[in-house]
């Protein structure tokens, strides 16, 4: 069997087993959701809760679901960011937005089999991508094997129990409740999470909660329409510190360590081949596998490792 006969049968199977993704693949998400969707409350809380738990530092961080690019800028503590997400068309909205800084690096890929090397990234974010995995445990553990020791990774997830939910529940106006574990998928692929349930998806995954901030408390029509932002921002900013101690809200960001053993990658390595795990020699130009023949494009700036591409 020659190396485009063997990789297509490793295709097959990794496709058969990998978890259904959600791509953002021509969609104007950032526009119709965020510039034109009344969303300016959210950003702004959700830039609060960032500058309370990002660190002061970095050298590499890695940015999960980052989509057009909306908080990149927002980490510029750290030296290197890395733009992964599914939808190419996505990151090239990210690259009009950005511009063609060195510091940032484009990957299109599945978050469930990351391409890159064991422990090489010191930081990490996951903000409105969760809520999208089918499987959350296979998708964190994927970011455990990238992160250093010690490495401080940021995730926010969609509240089931938020007060919305548990008021609706009590007046029977939905069936499923916001007190059991498991996820609720009210549309395809599209999920809310007990805090508790991703509470224990975390420390399985080899990663201790330093801080929980609760936010988007005044996420109601009514009030964003009557009330300026700056003022429900500033509200909100009051209340999100309680989220160490209850979880209402529909929107909850954690600020975690990775703890345990983490992977050391040999020499300079820094993406590996997600089909087979090899290392894959060099940067800015496609990247061929040796071990399994894989060929990964490299294309204006995006490295391509999408999967079903070949």
């Amino acid at each position: 069997m020659d190396y485009s006969d063997q990789f297509r049968v490793i295709n097959q199977m990794m496709e058969k087993n990998t978890p259904p993704v959600c791509s953002y693949e021509g969609s104007d998400y950032q526009q119709r959701f965020w510039d034109e969707g009344q969303r300016a409350y959210e950003d702004a809380v959700e830039a609060i809760a960032l500058k309370r738990l990002l660190p002061e530092q970095g050298d590499l961080l890695l940015e999960l679901g980052a989509g057009a690019g909306r908080n990149t800028s927002r980490y510029r503590s750290y030296d290197r960011v890395v733009l992964l997400d599914y939808s190419r068309s996505q990151l090239e909205r990210a690259q009009r937005r950005l511009g063609d800084a060195e510091r940032y690096i484009f990957v299109a890929a599945d978050v469930y089999r990351l391409p890159f090397v064991d422990g090489l990234f010191d930081g990490g974010t996951m903000i409105r991508t969760l809520h999208h995995m089918a499987e959350p445990e296979l998708a964190l553990s994927q970011v455990r094997r990238v992160m250093a020791l010690d490495g401080v990774f940021i995730l926010e997830f969609a509240n089931k129990r938020n007060l919305k939910a548990m008021l609706r529940y009590l007046f029977g106006k939905q069936a499923w409740s916001p007190y059991s574990r498991e996820p609720v998928e009210f549309a395809e692929l599209n999920f809310d999470f007990h805090p508790k349930a991703v509470h224990r998806y975390l420390r399985e995954a080899g990663f201790h909660i330093e801080k929980q901030l609760t936010v988007s408390h005044f996420r109601v029509g009514f009030l964003k329409r009557h009330i300026p932002t700056r003022i429900l921002a500033a509200m909100d900013a009051l209340l999100q510190w309680t989220g160490a101690v209850v979880q209402i809200s529909p929107s909850v960001f954690t600020r975690c360590r990775a703890v345990g053993v983490s992977g050391e990658a040999a020499g300079d390595g820094f993406f590996q081949c997600p089909v087979c795990g090899e290392v894959l020699e060099g940067k800015g130009h496609d990247l061929h596998c040796e071990n399994c023949g894989a060929v990964w494009e490299y294309r204006d700036g995006i490295y391509d490792f999408r999967i079903n591409k070949h």
